[in-house]
């Protein structure tokens, strides 16, 4: 059924008669979101519209096949380390658009970019949110596929960091996971993604751990790059965390480097495996 025919019947919305835009629009790579006021219940949330034009050309790849909208996605989850959406369907100009919490804070890419060690002795606060947050994602049926620092947000006085923005996310199952379609962005996907092979969930833990080792150094295990070089960089070891981070606790950096392994079947087969090697980790060092 197509996305036309499940919202057949509901209101369109007319965004500027219901919310206050309250700041320019920030734009995305497929987006656009305003920080808005609901004019009948005062409330502030973050209203997201889609391009028409550069969904399209997701979703056409996957013609035919069911594929559930980033919206219909987004409102399946009610949890914590994942961004709330309360609404989403079609504007009255015939854009998808998601009603989303909104989050005061900043992108964990910002953080990463600061000079002074923002998150000291708070990494294993963070990754184990992280962590949840995906291992809820793939409990649903989903491969998020675009896990980097752009898409982890702090929120407000940094209590909490959220994973945000499923606008390249997949059922995981055929024929989203067959082989050919490479999305994603390029230092943080998996070398089958890059590759073009087959793919299931263990490409957003790969890219989970490219992450989480930028997390506590500030460096990627491999050279940056376009996908080109990432496809050519796999083919050697990733770099030891210890040469950034020497005093790094044992069972993080094993299991950080379990997450990136280039073989998908030699990394972690879910989430709570990762989350459960790193149980009994109490600081981020030895």
């Amino acid at each position: 059924m197509s996305f036309l025919a499940k919202i057949f019947g509901k209101p369109k919305l007319n965004y500027r008669k219901k919310y206050e835009l309250l700041q320019s629009a920030i734009s995305g790579t497929m987006s656009k979101v305003y920080k808005a006021r609901d004019k009948v219940t005062g409330q502030i949330v973050a209203l997201k519209i889609l391009d028409k034009k550069k969904t399209a050309i997701i979703e056409e790849r996957f013609k035919g096949a069911g594929k559930p909208t980033e919206g219909e996605i987004t409102v399946q989850f009610d949890h914590p380390y994942i961004v709330k959406a309360f609404d989403q369907g079609l504007t009255t100009e015939g854009d998808q658009y998601i009603v989303m919490e909104y989050l005061e804070g900043t992108g964990l890419n910002n953080v990463l970019l600061v000079k002074d060690d923002l998150m000291a002795g708070a990494r294993l606060y963070y990754i184990r949110q992280a962590a949840e947050a995906l291992e809820e994602v793939h409990k649903k049926g989903f491969i998020h596929r675009d896990i980097c620092p752009r898409n982890l947000l702090f929120v407000g006085d940094g209590t909490a960091m959220k994973l945000i923005d499923f606008g390249l996310t997949v059922p995981n199952k055929p024929p989203f996971t067959d082989p050919g379609n490479r999305t994603g962005t390029a230092n943080y996907m998996a070398p089958e993604l890059v590759r073009r092979k087959k793919t299931d969930h263990r490409l957003d833990i790969f890219s989970f751990g490219v992450t989480i080792y930028e997390l506590c150094t500030k460096e990627l295990p491999w050279p940056r790059g376009d996908t080109g070089n990432a496809a050519m960089t796999h083919n050697q070891p990733p770099e030891p965390i210890e040469t950034y981070r020497p005093q790094i606790n044992k069972a993080l950096s094993r299991a950080i480097r379990k997450c990136i392994d280039p073989e998908a079947s030699q990394r972690f087969d879910s989430m709570t495996q990762f989350i459960a090697a790193i149980a009994k980790v109490e600081h981020e060092d030895e």
